[in-house]
């Protein structure tokens, strides 16, 4: 799924958008999965409740494919972001009105912010 996603990059992100012509994040998530034949639920809070879980604080329990979760004051029934973790502590998302599918510092997201609700696997 990785590999699928790295191929996004640089598309612009879009409200709403689920297509190689623009992507919010549960949009590029979702799409990318379909593509490996894995069907995700639509939005960020949706897929944040499915699949397999991993602690916010097991990040060396990470591995590339698994998506990465973002919540307002770290609340996770207040999800509002997602990833897909590529490894080294990075992962490609598409971030927010105005910005491209692009890979960004999960660690330095977790340093800054402080967001950061945990991962799962599928």
């Amino acid at each position: 799924v990785v590999e699928v996603a790295l191929q996004f990059l640089g598309v612009p992100y879009v409200w709403g958008g689920s297509s190689p012509a623009g992507f919010d994040c549960s949009g590029l998530t979702s799409y990318c999965y379909r593509q490996i034949g894995v069907s995700l639920p639509r939005t960020s809070r949706s897929q944040y409740l499915t699949g397999q879980h991993i602690a916010p604080e097991s990040l060396d329990l990470l591995v590339p494919g698994d998506l990465v979760f973002f919540a307002r004051d770290a609340d996770p029934t207040r999800v509002h972001h997602v990833g897909i973790y590529v490894g080294n502590g990075n992962y490609v998302h598409a971030p927010q009105t105005g910005d491209v599918v692009k890979v960004s510092s999960l660690t330095e997201r977790i340093a800054t912010r402080g967001d950061y609700v945990g991962a799962s696997r599928f």
